[in-house]
C-alpha cells in the first residue's frame, strides 16, 4: 500500500528534479527518500522517474500520478485540518519543557512541524536542566518535558511518567582543522581521552557528573584545559582547538568545524525522555505535541538518518 509519506516525498522529487534536494526539504536522509520511491513504485508496479545521471524526470505514469498525489495530499490535509479543529486543536496552548542540548536538533524539528499542523496553538517552551523541568512538572508548570538521564542520574519523580525516547551515544569532539589527536580510530578508550587537553563542562550538567565519574572508576585525571565551560563555549574551545571536550552526539551534528570520534565505553549514553504528571490527563493540544516528538524521534532512529550511528530507540537499549 501506498503511504502519504511516499505521496509527499513523490511530489517533492517532481517539483525540484532531484532526490537530494527534495530531502533536504523533506528533513529526510535521501537513501530513505530513495527507499521510500523505491517501495512506492514497486507497490505500484511502474516507474515512476527516469533516473540518468544529474538529470531526474517523470515516466509517463509518473506525470499520470503526480495530479493524483497532489489531490490526495491535499484532502488529506483537508481532513487532518477537520479533525483538529473537532479535537479542539484550532487553538489552544502546549507546554514544553526541555534541556538546552536539544533545542537545536529534536525541538527545533517538532516545534516546525507542530506549526505547520496547528498554526491556531501556542507553543510555550522553556529551557532549563532535567532537575528543574522535573519540579516544573510536578508543580503542575508543565504539560510535558524532554528530560535527559546518564547512568549517573538520580530517578525522576515517582508522581510522573517517564517515557524513553531514544539512548544517544557520547562522542569526543576536537577541531576539524587541526592534527587528529585520535589518528582516526573509530572509537577511543577513555584512557585515550584522557590524555589529551581536555575542557569541562560547567558542574551543573549531568554529563560533567557522568564524565568526572568515568575518569575516576578508571583512575584516570586528564589535564584540564578549560572548566566550568557552557555547551555551546565547549563546542567552540574543541573547534579553536584548545582541547577537546565529549557531548553528545546530535549536538555536534552539522558543525563542520568539529571532528567527532565515538567512545568505546558503551555505558557512556544519555536517555532522552519524555516526561509528564501521571495524575493529569493532557489537554488535545499537550497530547497533539506527545504524539508528534514521538515521531521526530522515530525518524531520528531511523536507518539512513544522519544521527543513526549514534542514536537507538531507548526500547533497543
Amino acid at each position: 500500500m501506498m503511504t502519504l509519506e511516499q505521496l509527499r516525498g513523490f511530489v517533492e522529487v517532481a517539483r525540484t528534479g532531484h532526490f537530494t534536494r527534495a530531502a533536504e526539504r523533506l528533513h529526510l536522509a535521501q537513501p530513505s527518500l530513495s527507499r521510500q520511491i523505491s517501495a512506492l513504485e514497486r507497490a505500484l508496479g511502474v516507474d515512476l522517474f527516469h533516473r540518468a545521471r544529474g538529470n531526474i524526470s517523470l515516466t509517463a505514469a509518473g506525470a499520470h500520478l503526480l495530479p493524483i498525489a497532489r489531490r490526495m495530499l491535499a484532502d488529506a490535509a483537508t481532513a487532518h485540518a477537520e479533525m483538529a479543529e473537532l479535537a479542539g486543536l484550532t487553538r489552544g496552548t502546549a507546554r514544553l519543557g526541555m534541556t538546552p542540548t536539544l533545542g537545536t536538533s529534536i525541538v527545533a524539528d517538532v516545534l516546525a512541524a507542530y506549526r505547520e499542523r496547528y498554526p491556531g496553538v501556542d507553543i510555550e517552551v522553556v529551557e532549563r536542566g532535567s532537575r528543574t523541568l522535573i519540579n516544573d512538572l510536578s508543580e503542575g508548570r508543565l504539560d510535558l518535558a524532554l528530560i535527559v538521564t546518564t547512568v549517573s542520574s538520580a530517578p525522576a519523580r515517582a508522581v510522573l511518567d517517564r517515557e524513553p525516547l531514544l539512548t544517544e551515544r557520547l562522542v569526543a569532539v576536537t577541531s576539524a582543522a587541526g592534527p587528529d589527536p585520535f589518528a582516526g580510530a573509530d572509537a577511543i578508550s577513555l584512557a585515550s581521552l584522557a590524555a589529551e587537553p581536555y575542557v569541562e563542562l560547567a558542574d551543573d550538567y549531568d554529563l560533567r557528573t557522568a564524565m568526572d565519574a568515568a575518569f575516576d572508576a578508571a583512575g584516570l585525571q586528564p589535564p584540564v584545559a578549560v572548566t566550568g565551560a557552557e555547551m555551546d563555549a565547549a563546542l567552540t574551545f574543541a573547534e579553536r582547538g584548545i582541547g577537546v571536550t565529549v557531548v553528545p552526539a546530535m549536538v555536534a551534528t552539522g558543525r563542520p568545524g568539529l571532528r567527532t570520534t565515538r567512545l568505546s565505553d558503551s555505558a557512556l549514553t544519555r536517555t532522552i525522555s519524555l516526561a509528564r504528571r501521571g495524575d493529569m490527563p493532557l489537554t488535545h493540544a499537550a497530547a497533539a505535541l506527545r504524539d508528534l516528538i514521538r515521531e521526530v524521534t522515530a525518524r531520528a532512529t531511523a536507518p539512513g538518518s544522519p544521527l543513526a550511528p549514534f542514536v537507538s530507540s531507548a526500547s533497543e537499549g
